[in-house]
């Protein structure tokens, strides 16, 4: 591509948008146009991301400003529920602004493409309103897709994150004091993620998540019956087949660590159990929470609506 499209963010100051902030940094046809922060207004965004080299500096820009500065696509990072205005804002001065959403706001939405590339990319027709999944729900469905046909009941997960999961506004599961030592559950039936999963997988799907005292980083232990016993190498090559083309799904042997996963910009799979009688599996999946679980595939999404390479700025390690 010859010509460089503008991009906005808004929301810029959470975990998420520090990161949206390095990819976008080294992407070679897209020009940071403005990012907008209340709490850090006026700041230079390389003194928060010091990959980012310009001089651009935060604002405190409401939707209506938003909307003003006619950017080509806008990332949307703002809690669940706050982000209608801008949308409306944006498509009435500019209709044919991409914009992409990564609350949950739009998830449930057919007005909006839900964009998880690996599972959904060939649905991607064109839109110009993108829903990004929540990190959970990415996790789960990569681990359940592959043998969705051959279940013979609801997957059960047990999921644990890290506490940038709880974002940046202070609480319970965002204290790192009150997290020491411990595991916290919470909204352990009907969480969003879990619906959001079943959803898009049309099955039920049954998810209790966790808060532990690290930082990044999520680890999803599934438990899934089977309609007939299988063996556990079919199981893996099963998972390695349905993967092979997509460099962000890495099928391992050995259950993958949460801690090997933080950073990273894909997803692991691995850890293949069967119990006796073969038609009970247990697997394990990891992911960065603010990288696959949110920033990197939101780059993924912008690549793919802006007929990028999808993985151009995504480092592939």
């Amino acid at each position: 591509m010859t010509t460089t499209t503008t991009l906005g963010i808004v929301g810029a100051r959470g975990h998420t948008g520090v990161e949206l902030i390095r990819l976008l940094a080294r992407h070679p046809g897209l020009e940071l146009a403005f990012v907008s922060s209340r709490e850090l207004d006026g700041e230079c965004v390389r003194a928060q991301v010091p990959e980012f080299t310009g001089t651009l500096r935060y604002r405190n820009l409401d939707a209506a400003a938003v909307a003003a500065q006619g950017a080509d696509a806008v990332i949307l990072a703002l809690p669940n529920g706050k982000s209608d205005e801008y949308v409306n804002a944006i498509l009435a001065a500019r209709p044919d602004t991409l914009i992409i959403d990564l609350s949950a706001d739009h998830r449930f939405d057919e007005d909006w493409y839900y964009g998880l590339p690996e599972l959904t990319r060939a649905r991607y027709a064109g839109q110009r309103r993108i829903s990004n999944p929540g990190c959970y729900a990415t996790a789960m469905q990569l681990a359940i897709m592959p043998l969705k046909a051959q279940l013979a009941g609801p997957p059960v997960c047990f999921g644990v994150s890290g506490y940038s999961g709880a974002g940046t506004t202070p609480s319970d599961r965002n204290d790192p004091d009150k997290l020491r030592d411990n595991l916290m559950p919470y909204a352990l039936a009907d969480h969003l993620h879990e619906r959001e999963t079943v959803r898009q997988l049309g099955l039920p799907v049954e998810f209790m998540p966790h808060v532990a005292p690290h930082f990044r980083g999520i680890s999803v232990t599934l438990n899934l019956w089977l309609q007939a016993p299988m063996q556990g190498a079919e199981i893996a090559a099963l998972y390695r087949d349905y993967y092979a083309d997509e460099p962000l799904v890495h099928v391992v042997e050995a259950a993958p660590w949460v801690s090997a996963i933080a950073g990273r910009h894909h997803v692991e799979i691995g850890g293949f159990t069967l119990a006796p009688g073969g038609r009970r599996v247990v697997l394990v999946a990891t992911i960065d929470n603010l990288l696959k679980g949110a920033a990197t595939q939101a780059v993924q999404n912008l690549n793919l609506a802006l007929g990028f390479d999808e993985l151009t700025a995504i480092p592939r390690s």
